[in-house]
């Protein structure tokens, strides 16, 4: 089960706002490239000021990039502004959007910065696992437990918890140990899932 199996219900509610976004002339790449601009930005000011009080922002921007994330695919599949540059542009935005917003929390951990940072390392190769399914003929892959989506709910989490006053302490080590096994297992099956895929499709 992921959050990603919701993404229908949130385009459906989305769908309107994408078609007067598309009649304004507003394009897909615009949205992904401003959605990328925001996070590193809030991620360099949290680094920067790690006030508690401003990590609330974290999950109200997750929710907002969420939104945006979906509009600009919908703006590509639905309204002809496929392209390739903007296929760069989803991917690459993606991955360093999350390790912009990820970083502040590493840099906020007394048990020092390793495990969180082990964390992203391991955030960036599930998406580099997803984007490998259509080099081996599958498609690309969005399996769980712990992909972007649920990344998303569980930082926003620990950004509420900052904000409302709350530390790391000795804990958090294993809470980013958790996250890494369930970022490893996400990997692996989304190889799985590939590799079958792209069998089926071969037979």
């Amino acid at each position: 089960m992921s959050v990603y199996q919701l993404k229908s219900r949130f385009q459906n509610i989305l769908r309107p706002l994408v078609r007067s976004l598309a009649a304004r002339g507003v394009t897909a790449n615009q949205v992904t490239s401003v959605a990328a601009a925001v996070s590193v930005a809030l991620g360099l000011f949290l680094s920067i000021a790690p006030l508690p009080h401003w990590f609330l922002l974290v999950p109200v921007w997750f929710l907002l990039r969420m939104g945006l994330n979906a509009i600009d695919g919908m703006l590509a599949r639905e309204h002809g502004q496929k392209s390739i540059l903007g296929a760069y542009l989803n991917e690459i935005g993606d991955v360093v959007s999350d390790v912009a917003l990820y970083v502040p929390f590493a840099l906020i951990d007394p048990n020092g910065v390793m495990p969180a940072i082990a964390v992203i390392f391991l955030s960036a190769l599930t998406e580099f696992a997803g984007i490998l399914g259509q080099t081996v003929g599958a498609s690309r892959r969005y399996d769980g437990p712990l992909g972007k989506s649920d990344r998303a709910v569980l930082f926003g989490a620990l950004g509420i918890f900052i904000a409302v006053g709350g530390r790391f302490a000795p804990w958090s080590s294993w809470l980013w140990a958790m996250v890494a096994l369930l970022l490893v297992w996400t990997i692996i099956n989304r190889i799985r899932a590939g590799i079958r895929e792209a069998q089926a499709a071969a037979r």
